[in-house]
């Protein structure tokens, strides 16, 4: 339990009005979704101050705000309301956040990874609902705004899932620092941000941040290079559990028939059949286990992964062409994922692929790479959105796969695809999020 005197001790902030003893409801930096009780938090960004807008936040029932900057004067009707002045607002919020993490002694999962952190976390939510009451990250709530707002979400939850993204080094020693985990997991580590990073070393550097606030095992899958490859100086950091299909792993997947497989002679069904939901499936059960979840719970929580949207989300089209919508974002590694299911589905396969963003000068050998990845699949038609998929489309052209479409952006597109496609088509739409294929699928559906 928060109370306003927790805002005022942790903001270093001064009580312009109300009642230091009040016990503290949600949080809230958006007015447009505030609801009644809630506290608003005034956080003024690069191009947006969040300040400008409490009076608004008063109107729709805010029981209180945390503001950095205050105009004008509050009008008396909001005398009944309080009000702390912080000096800074998000630096606020960050410290409520490690206090309140401080406060319980629960299980707090923290992941991260450069592809597969939201499905990752997915799976282990489904497994753990079987047993506990589960808070975790929704949506992209991963950074150093959206953690903080997700751990001052916490109630009676019985346990935490924590996502955490980065774009630099430092970041997640940064939310790890707030988290506390006590158990950590690395999905993989792959290219993504490596314009901001420099290397694939610099990646894995970020990654294994997490173990600077980690107070259990981590746990990493060890069919992936840069891991396998740096298992002993990862375990010279932290204690580690592994996992894996091909290399000898603590906990692996074998006999693997589709989407059936067993672990340490158990049976599982994961929803989807491709190396990258076997991986998810044995994060889940190593996680499950940790808990102490029963084995035909964590059968049942992996068979019954539901997907944050966006994600592997199977639409129809207007011209009954069944879509995959995997627009929220895409990386060389989650494309190759990605591609796998699409070439087990039977009717004309098709793909339409955007830009990878933050690549730097990585990106013409990353897309070339794509371009590959996209030859080897199989696929009947394929067109690519943006700038940098046009070494995409140079690959294909030179090793003689010609139909494919290039456009520069996705409105473009519209046109040809409303000749192109037909019912019975599979069409996977997978991309950056910045290149905004989701207007394909909007368009489309």
């Amino acid at each position: 339990m928060l109370y306003v005197s927790d805002i005022i001790r942790e903001g270093n902030g001064v009580l312009v009005q109300g009642d230091s003893s009040l016990v503290l409801g949600d949080f809230s930096k958006d007015t447009r979704t505030i609801k009644e009780g809630d506290i608003y938090v005034g956080i003024k960004g690069d191009n947006f101050d969040g300040n400008k807008f409490y009076l608004d936040a008063l109107e729709k029932g805010a029981m209180g705000c945390i503001l950095d900057n205050i105009e004008g004067d509050i009008p008396s009707k909001y005398k009944d309301r309080f009000i702390v002045k912080v000096n800074n607002s998000l630096k606020c919020i960050q410290n409520l956040a490690r206090y309140k993490r401080s406060l319980y002694n629960i299980p707090v999962i923290g992941v991260t990874g450069s592809v597969g952190k939201t499905s990752t976390k997915d799976m282990i939510y489904s497994v753990l609902k079987e047993k506990y009451k589960v808070l975790k990250t929704e949506g992209n709530n991963n950074n150093h705004i959206g953690l903080p707002f997700t751990i001052l979400r916490l109630k009676d939850e019985e346990v935490m899932i924590l996502e955490m993204g980065m774009n630099n080094l430092g970041e997640i020693s940064f939310l790890t620092n707030i988290a506390k985990p006590t158990i950590g997991v690395i999905t993989n580590i792959g290219t993504a941000h490596i314009g901001n990073l420099g290397s694939r070393e610099n990646i894995m550097k970020a990654k294994l941040e997490i173990v600077e606030g980690l107070s259990g095992p981590l746990i990493v899958n060890m069919d992936n290079d840069m891991v396998f490859d740096n298992i002993d100086y990862i375990k010279s950091l932290n204690d580690v559990i592994t996992i894996g299909i091909d290399k000898t792993s603590d906990y692996m997947a074998y006999d693997i028939n589709g989407n059936k497989f067993k672990i340490n002679e158990e049976e599982f069904e994961s929803p989807i059949g491709n190396r990258a939901f076997i991986y998810n499936s044995l994060m889940g059960y190593v996680v499950g286990m940790l808990c102490n979840v029963e084995i035909d719970k964590i059968k049942n929580g992996i068979k019954n992964l539901e997907l944050t949207g966006n994600r592997l989300e199977y639409k129809k089209a207007k011209c009954g062409a069944i879509l995959i919508d995997d627009t929220y974002n895409a990386s060389l590694d989650s494309i190759k994922s990605s591609l796998e299911i699409l070439k087990k589905e039977k009717g004309r396969r098709i793909a339409i692929i955007g830009d990878v963003l933050e690549l730097g000068e990585y990106s013409m050998d990353i897309h070339r790479e794509i371009g590959k990845v996209l030859l080897d699949s199989d696929l009947d038609y394929i067109v690519t959105v943006g700038n940098d998929t046009k070494y995409s489309d140079e690959y294909l052209n030179d090793n003689g796969y010609y139909n494919v479409k290039h456009f520069d952006k996705e409105s473009d597109s519209y046109n040809y695809l409303d000749s192109l496609l037909r019912e019975g088509d599979i069409v996977l739409i997978k991309g950056s999020h910045g290149i905004n294929l989701k207007n394909v699928v909007n368009y489309l559906v």
